[in-house]
């Protein structure tokens, strides 16, 4: 091999290491922000949950009173 052919993939060696540290990044933040959706969507739930339970709170809450 040339010393051109050898710097060629070396160079193309280093941009593939670099776009996969990148890729690495990416899917590390992903997941981070999945997790914390994860956690908002379990809350979410417990709290419909809880108002669902509720005993006559939900639609006597928004109805109009009766002299309207």
């Amino acid at each position: 091999m040339t010393d051109d052919a050898i710097e060629q993939l070396e160079t193309k060696l280093a941009y593939l290491e670099r776009a996969g540290a990148e890729l690495s990044d990416e899917v590390y933040r992903q997941r981070r922000e999945i997790e914390e959706l994860k956690t908002r969507l379990a809350t979410l739930s417990e709290r419909l949950a809880a108002a669902a339970a509720a005993p006559g709170d939900g639609a006597t809450q928004f109805e109009r009173p009766p002299h309207y």
